[in-house]
């Protein structure tokens, strides 16, 4: 192998690492999106309004960061602003389906339906013409039986309720695939910029058509609204987009589980949630997904 093959090698294992460093990192941050959330919905703040203080506030800080350290990302050309118009729609709808669709489903069928994310997405991309490897059904099988076992079949789901989660399903899967072959090749501060100003007024547009009914958050829903401002939606975001662009939604997708399994260790540590036996063994399967996951990009 000469020289300038080994170097590039070498340049591509550390931006397949980098990726998998700012994917992890960003599953870790958005984990304790759930747990705060519940926490503020049930003393009674509107989920749609969550949401939209939670992203107007990181739109915000987005704007700030990129006009301080590079304000030429602002610049983006007419065919990926319109691509971006595209996919923000979709994730905004998106988020809105999903936080809706818990006012009518129970949190463990939720998190066994949405377990089926990942399918979708590897689905998605076999359909645009990537293939769907031996290596990745193991993958989704160790995940999705993790999940089950983890999560359980409890509960029962209320027809308009699943009908949000299974327009969940297809839209962020869809929004996943649409960023890795349309929206790769931008930066993804850029990317994040206006994706998420776009999210934010899909929202504000779902919220006024609800009546736009405001409530005083209170000092604990203000400090939640900020966290989750801050961490799990700003910082979340643009280490999101790095990764896609680097390691592919695909590889993403499998990190969900993982996410999962982070959702039910702060709620055992910090809401006193118990688990069984069963549900560690549901963890161990996650993990062992997820340690594919990691060898896969490595290699």
């Amino acid at each position: 192998m000469t020289p300038k093959a080994i170097t590039r090698r070498e340049a591509w294992q550390h931006a397949a690492w980098y990726g998998w460093a700012l994917a992890l990192t960003s599953t870790l941050a958005s984990s304790i999106v759930t747990p705060l959330s519940r926490g503020i919905i049930v003393a009674g703040l509107d989920p749609i309004l969550l949401l939209l203080l939670r992203l107007s506030i990181a739109v915000t800080l987005m704007g700030i960061t990129i006009a301080l350290v590079h304000p030429e990302h602002f610049r983006i050309e007419r065919r990926g602003f319109w691509r971006i118009m595209g996919v923000g729609l979709l994730a905004g709808l998106e988020i809105c389906c999903f936080f809706s669709a818990l006012a009518y489903v129970d949190a463990s069928m939720s998190a066994m339906i949405k377990s089926t994310q990942p399918l979708v997405v590897l689905l998605l991309l076999t359909l645009g013409g990537e293939r769907l490897t031996r290596r990745q059904l193991i993958r989704l099988a160790l995940a999705i039986c993790g999940i089950y076992l983890l999560v359980g079949p409890g509960g029962t789901v209320a027809p308009l309720g699943l009908v949000f989660l299974l327009l969940s399903l297809l839209l962020y899967g869809s929004q996943l695939v649409f960023i890795q072959w349309w929206l790769s090749s931008y930066n993804p501060h850029t990317v994040a910029l206006y994706l998420s100003a776009v999210m934010t007024t899909v929202i504000a547009g779902w919220w006024w058509w609800q009546g736009a009914h405001w409530h005083d958050p209170g000092t604990a829903g203000w400090t939640v609204i900020l966290v989750l401002a801050i961490v799990s939606t700003w910082f979340a975001r643009l280490a999101l987009f790095g990764a896609i662009a680097r390691i592919g939604s695909g590889q993403i997708a499998l990190l969900w589980p993982l996410q999962t399994l982070l959702i039910i260790i702060l709620s055992v540590l910090f809401l006193g949630e118990r688990m069984s036996t069963i549900q560690w063994v549901g963890g161990v399967l996650i993990l062992s997904s997820t340690a594919l996951a990691a060898r896969r990009g490595s290699r």
